[in-house]
């Protein structure tokens, strides 16, 4: 069965941007870039939020089809189904990571979307937790995590220090 994985960058106090979608305040390094090309080297599908979606799309980078090989997947109620560029738009994000993971391929990675994140940790449907924190605490913006109905359990897997004062954490969801 195919593994879902959900990260990307956060400050110290668990916000992945300020509460305008800045990122200005991420610490970007070499270690930091290779240890996110190794995780990419095993995936083939990135899911993701409508707001996240809609981040990139500004930023240029689309929905993730700049990645060849890579199935881009954005869950929203609001966008109608079909396709955007990069990208095919899902309402049910559930039933969605369910029926992937039963099919062949690599690996699963969720991108953003604390929200989106959170309905799939309900669900079960989570295998690995993986950050870059970033050592500056932001007070407020789009958090990494949203208040959950069950506590999820975690088992440490990597924990690596960068020159730059970030630290890269592994987790496996316990389930």
């Amino acid at each position: 069965m195919r593994k879902v994985t959900y990260g990307g960058a956060t400050s110290l106090d668990g916000f992945l941007a300020r509460p305008d979608g800045g990122v200005d305040w991420l610490m970007w390094s070499d270690e930091a870039a290779a240890a996110t090309m190794a995780s990419w080297e095993g995936v083939d599908t990135v899911i993701m939020g409508r707001k996240t979606y809609e981040v990139a799309a500004r930023q240029g980078s689309g929905g993730g089809g700049e990645f060849p090989g890579v199935t881009s997947y954005v869950c929203s109620r609001a966008l109608p189904p079909g396709s955007v560029q990069g990208a095919t738009v899902v309402a049910d994000a559930v039933g969605l990571v369910k029926r992937l993971k039963g099919e062949p391929g690599k690996d699963i990675g969720l991108m953003g979307g604390g929200d989106l994140a959170r309905s799939l940790f309900e669900a079960g449907l989570i295998d690995e937790v993986g950050f870059n924190v970033h050592p500056v605490l932001l007070g407020a913006g789009v958090p990494a995590f949203h208040p959950m109905t069950r506590q999820t359990d975690l088992e440490l897997k990597e924990c690596r220090p960068f020159k730059n004062g970030c630290v890269l954490l592994t987790y496996r969801v316990k389930h």
